[in-house]
């Protein structure tokens, strides 16, 4: 598992620079399946046998982007999820987003 879930995402009120290229790369090859969006945005799609179990996965997220105090976008349907995660205030890629989406695959 990724040292990356361990960590705690830290707010951001801008004035931070975005991750770029292998600075991005480093973080990536730290999670499974997650695909980096134009040095924008990382996004991943969860499958789930029913509406059920996607709805529980979606709630688990939730919970753990209020814990974190950092919240992804959030598209579901039946049998699946599709999570979008950057850093709103700097418009792009910050550690928080990496550490979120190590949290998330452990769910």
């Amino acid at each position: 598992m990724s040292a990356l879930a361990d960590r705690k995402c830290v707010p951001c009120s801008g004035g931070v620079p975005r991750l770029r290229g292998e600075e991005i790369e480093r973080y990536r090859t730290e999670l499974r399946d997650w695909e980096v969006v134009d040095e924008h945005h990382l996004q991943k799609r969860f499958k789930f046998d029913n509406f059920r179990e996607a709805l529980a996965f979606v709630n688990r997220v939730g919970d753990l982007a209020e814990e974190e105090g950092h919240h992804p976008d959030i598209c579901f349907g039946w049998g699946y999820a599709e999570i979008r995660i950057w850093t709103h205030a700097i418009d792009g890629l910050s550690e928080s987003d990496f550490i979120l989406a190590a949290k998330i695959d452990r769910l």
